[in-house]
């Protein structure tokens, strides 16, 4: 009980601490015996490349989400614009016809994101394919920091930056969620350093068009499915800070939870598709990444938890001592949580309180994702989740 309550902390220290300090110092390892120039196309090298933004019922913003497109810094004739409508209801795709600097592929049935992009692959012609939601807004240079880095052959992607912007002190799952993209931005940009992203964000990424899978039906977060389809086939995914896409947060805890516990189904499903990344000795950084980044979240580090909370009630009645501290430790860290969740909305949240909620909040929807998925209740079809109403400064 004791050894399996000990490689319980340990796992969980390791995943969300352990990980990232190991990580840093193999960087700083890597760069005294490798430090390697990157290759960056200039201005005049430029590659052609097709941006496509798939939407569903965006008919509130996607004048503002235009206009944001059509002011991005990139060679005008080197560059497409394509918006993909899915089964809208809003006549949304009839503004976009608006717009003659525009393509816009519109189908009247809604067959889901993975559907809409693959329909359109096969009149996408550009060597890059950019992809971001249609919710998101992105920084002038966006497009030219992402496709300088296919000069290296090595590259067959790139992911941008996630911002996530909170409205105001006492909006929870816009401050958690933010927190949340902060520290996992830091840890996309050290898998990068050391080999490649282990996933990359929706609201930004790219690929070469000949490396372009297609997402299979059923495939719950085609953006992770495609990264690490590229990644699989031993090319790099590289990480790009500079090139971002700025959101609000979800409307709501409720609404953040339906993000949320369907990115925990793909996750669980995504660990039965990349069995094979398991074998180390075939994969070798990759595998090691993708274990510890990904699939240690998805499986072992919420489960630990459960287990650990268990057995320290067992351990702190019969040994006392050390463990009823813990005891006391993690009771008072789950009750910090249970407050977060009555003072939503409510009132200024300080850190001591979203941090052991958002941790809590987001471990659970693990949970709530694997019954999901066991349940067949989880579609590709996602429910679009509502988000906060703000204006956004792109410069």
């Amino acid at each position: 009980m004791e050894i399996t309550f000990w490689s319980g902390i340990g796992l969980i220290t390791y995943t969300y601490i352990g990980y990232p300090v190991l990580l840093y110092i193999l960087i700083k390892i890597k760069k005294i015996f490798n430090a390697t120039e990157r290759q960056f196309y200039t201005l005049n090298e430029m590659p052609e490349v097709s941006l496509i933004i798939a939407c569903y019922n965006e008919r509130e913003i996607i004048r503002e989400k235009i206009e944001n497109t059509l002011k991005l810094n990139y060679p005008s004739d080197k560059l497409n614009i394509y918006f993909v409508t899915d089964g809208t209801s809003d006549g949304s795709e009839a503004i976009i016809n608006e717009y003659n600097e525009i393509t816009l592929y519109h189908s009247d049935e809604r067959k889901g994101k993975n559907a809409a992009i693959n329909r359109i692959l096969p009149f996408m012609k550009s060597p890059i394919l950019i992809f971001c939601d249609a919710n998101t807004f992105l920084n002038g240079d966006a497009i030219l920091n992402i496709a300088r880095h296919y000069k290296s052959e090595k590259v067959g992607a790139v992911a941008g930056e996630k911002r996530v912007m909170a409205d105001g002190a006492n909006d929870m799952a816009g401050s958690g969620e933010g927190a949340y993209w902060k520290y996992e931005s830091a840890l996309k940009k050290w898998d990068s350093e050391l080999h490649t992203v282990v996933g990359a964000a929706g609201e930004l990424f790219s690929v070469r068009r000949e490396l372009m899978p297609v997402v299979p039906d059923g495939i719950l977060i085609e953006d992770f499915y495609v990264s690490m389809r590229i990644a699989q086939e031993g090319f790099k995914v590289v990480y790009e800070p500079d090139a971002y896409a700025m959101e609000t947060g979800s409307d709501s805890i409720a609404e953040e939870r339906k993000r949320k516990v369907r990115i925990a189904a793909g996750g669980i499903q995504s660990i039965l598709i990349f069995i094979p990344l398991l074998n180390i000795f075939k994969y070798g950084w990759l595998s090691f990444q993708y274990v510890s980044h990904r699939m240690l979240r998805w499986s072992l580090t919420p489960l630990s938890l459960l287990i650990v909370f268990i057995i320290n009630i067992y351990l702190a009645i019969i040994f006392g001592g050390i463990y009823v501290i813990l005891m006391g430790l993690q009771i008072l860290f789950y009750l910090i949580a249970l407050a977060g969740a009555f003072v939503e909305g409510k009132s200024k949240i300080p850190k001591i309180i979203l941090l052991p909620f958002y941790f809590t909040f987001m471990n659970l929807s693990v949970y709530q994702g694997f019954i999901r998925l066991l349940k067949g209740k989880q579609s590709a079809v996602w429910e679009k989740s509502k988000r906060k109403k703000t204006s956004v400064d792109t410069k």
